[in-house]
């Protein structure tokens, strides 16, 4: 069995540790983690086992919480991802949000009004199938608010965050880097695959077009908001199952490092007639 690769040297080389030298150009789409796909795929298997069981700890535990932030370009793999991270795990406490065009009443809040909505509850994970930070990425491209507002949002992010993890949920980011040739490929399966055909949505042409914008916002994004508290982690995802393998091995990691426990809630067998 290959073993998942928890050292340090390896989660550094996806994570943002100095934000303000960053360069998304500098960033590869491709890895030479795991020399065949089939590795990738074991790997990500064994993770999901001993993240099934460490969730249910967590779970049991109730004290804190974990918030997976999955950023990217459409077809990047934000769907496949939560499944390579949480395919043995039972929907007990795992929840997944996603956010799409707001809603009227969601409007007439401030935009983290609905994300802290659905932010995990002590001893839950939630992931965010894109997130907040749309509100500076297809927001800021597409000119949906003023560029001085789009801004602050930032340092409000930050905050926000920071608040989270003060208040013991540990925060997880992943930006999935995707090629834009590899998304062209994907496009394309769209159309192609029957069962991929629902997936497609002709504005997504659209924001293909604009390719160079979303990447300067991206990387302005990353460079503002990666920070001690919640660093971001820059994924190459042009291959499914190597960026599943990193993923999951961070995810195992993180919660291997939180070491939730059960809560002995101090009965005895003895004490009971069964």
């Amino acid at each position: 069995m290959i073993t998942p690769d928890f050292s340090q040297d390896f989660i550094n080389q996806y994570r943002v540790t100095d934000p303000a030298s960053f360069k998304l150009a500098d960033m590869e789409t491709q890895t030479s983690h795991f020399a065949k796909g089939k590795e990738a795929r074991a790997v990500s298997t064994s993770n999901a086992e001993t993240i099934a069981e460490l969730s249910h700890k967590l779970y049991g535990e109730a004290k804190r919480s974990l918030l997976i932030v999955l950023q990217g370009m459409d077809t990047s793999g934000k769907d496949g991802t939560t499944a390579a991270i949480f395919n043995r795990t039972p929907p007990l406490n795992v929840k997944v949000a996603s956010f799409k065009a707001p809603s009227k009443e969601e409007l007439s809040h401030d935009y983290l009004w609905r994300v802290h909505n659905v932010c995990p509850g002590k001893g839950d994970i939630t992931v965010f199938n894109r997130s907040h930070y749309e509100d500076v990425l297809v927001v800021k491209v597409r000119n949906f608010a003023p560029a001085n507002k789009v801004e602050l949002r930032y340092e409000q992010i930050n905050n926000f965050e920071k608040h989270l993890t003060e208040n013991g949920t540990t925060v997880l980011k992943f930006m999935l880097h995707l090629s834009h040739e590899v998304q062209g490929v994907r496009l394309k399966e769209r159309l192609i695959e029957p069962h991929k055909l629902w997936k497609f949505n002709p504005g997504d042409l659209e924001d293909r077009k604009l390719w160079p914008q979303f990447m300067d916002a991206y990387e302005t994004m990353v460079k503002r908001t990666s920070t001690d508290h919640a660093p971001w982690h820059v994924i190459p995802s042009d291959s499914r199952s190597r960026r599943g393998a990193i993923i999951s091995s961070i995810v195992r990691k993180t919660l291997q490092d939180m070491d939730p426990q059960y809560p002995d809630p101090g009965f005895k067998l003895e004490d009971f007639e069964i």
